[in-house]
């Protein structure tokens, strides 16, 4: 079976910075990506469908058909879903109301209705508002009929035992995990340290770090290769990331190679608890949310020096470089060097050997890929609407 995950034209834009340097089914929400997750309940031969820009690192389909699959990447993907998608027939559409969820061949034509409510990323802080129920289903999915590997007695569990799920290879040490607001999963060779404390849900994802004394409050999701300290509330980080010292992150979605500086801090509430807005890419300004909470929004391959501090609701291009005290403005463009007392470009061939130099420490290759990917945001980025 040939299955497409595909950007919904109008859905993309909203999540951006995180959609400048990725389909919206590399998204991660809960333990997995949107796409490993229609994988999981949809077996395949996966492809692409995005900006054309984003094709050589996410390629698109060799040949589409009548019997081609293509699926919303912004769809929380359940096992009710993927049956629903297998039984469409070339032509048709299921939709949940206005949501289109996936369609069969090039051109559908007659709609099928899906009964249930569906899970979809509309927004780029669905990211975080939605972590908590997605979290507690691909837990289900990925441990349902597993043993977990044991835990070490020295430390403190609290709650059913069963919401705790250790893949092998993983260290974890004198620490207090609770489960009584929800799961804690810890990924294959994770390490937490001695003195941590992990209130689920919480997901560690492979080769994830928690550095000593760490909080962590759920709904949480580490990607793999990140390093985290400090106090951490309802944050999302992809991979590769690091908040790795003391400071606090709340409500906030952080993207790939990015480094927070240590006492670094990101406000996810205003003074007067009225409701945030948050700059809007399509809209070239801010828009209400809805939300009472939200921190920071950070692009891929951002960076923030010690004791930089966030005000509520910022939000932070690619490439960027925030290097003074004090707190800058909260809505930064990508490929922006500087603080409150101004901003200037980043010279992109000192952000390519900058970017090496941190992916070289992972054992990871900046590829001439990635190069003109990132040369295509730094030149078009205003267009992206």
């Amino acid at each position: 079976m040939n299955v497409v995950v595909y950007d919904p034209g109008h859905i993309s834009p909203n999540l951006l910075p995180i959609t400048y340097t990725r389909p919206v089914g590399d998204i991660r929400v809960g333990i997995s990506t949107m796409a490993e997750r229609w994988q999981a309940f949809l077996p395949g031969d996966y492809s692409w469908g995005s900006a054309d820009y984003l094709c050589e690192l996410f390629p698109a389909p060799d040949h589409i058909d009548n019997d081609t699959l293509f699926v919303a990447g912004n769809i929380v993907a359940t096992a009710s879903i993927a049956h629903a998608v297998k039984m469409l027939e070339p032509g048709q559409r299921l939709v949940a109301g206005d949501i289109e969820i996936a369609y069969r061949g090039e051109r559908p034509t007659m709609d099928v209705p899906y009964p249930e409510s569906v899970l979809s990323l509309q927004h780029v802080y669905d990211i975080f508002t939605l972590n908590d129920q997605v979290l507690a289903q691909d837990f289900e999915r990925l441990t349902a009929g597993r043993k977990s590997a044991p835990i070490d007695p020295s430390n403190t569990v609290l709650g059913d035992p069963s919401m705790l799920f250790i893949e092998e290879g993983a260290s974890i040490e004198c620490a207090t995990i609770n489960l009584r607001e929800g799961p804690v999963y810890i990924g294959r060779d994770a390490i937490v340290m001695e003195g941590c404390n992990l209130r689920g849900p919480i997901a560690l994802c492979e080769h994830a770090q928690v550095n000593m004394g760490a909080r962590i409050y759920g709904a949480t999701t580490i990607g793999p290769y990140c390093k985290v300290g400090g106090e951490l509330h309802n944050v999302v980080m992809w991979g590769y990331s690091n908040k790795a010292h003391d400071g606090f992150l709340g409500n906030a979605v952080i993207g790939q190679w990015c480094n927070l500086g240590g006492g670094t801090t990101a406000s996810n509430l205003k003074n007067d608890y009225t409701e945030v807005k948050l700059w809007n890419y399509p809209a070239g300004r801010f828009l209400r949310t809805g939300l009472q909470f939200c921190g920071l929004i950070m692009g891929d391959h951002s960076k923030s020096a010690i004791n930089t501090s966030f005000n509520t609701a910022t939000v932070i291009g690619v490439g960027c470089n925030i290097i003074s005290e004090g707190m800058p403005r909260v809505f930064i463009p990508s490929f922006s060097r500087g603080g409150t007392a101004g901003f200037d470009n980043v010279n992109l061939n000192e952000f390519f050997a900058v970017a090496q130099r941190v992916m070289a420490r992972r054992n990871c290759e900046l590829t001439d890929a990635h190069r003109r990917l990132f040369q295509y945001i730094n030149e078009y980025a205003d267009n992206f609407k």
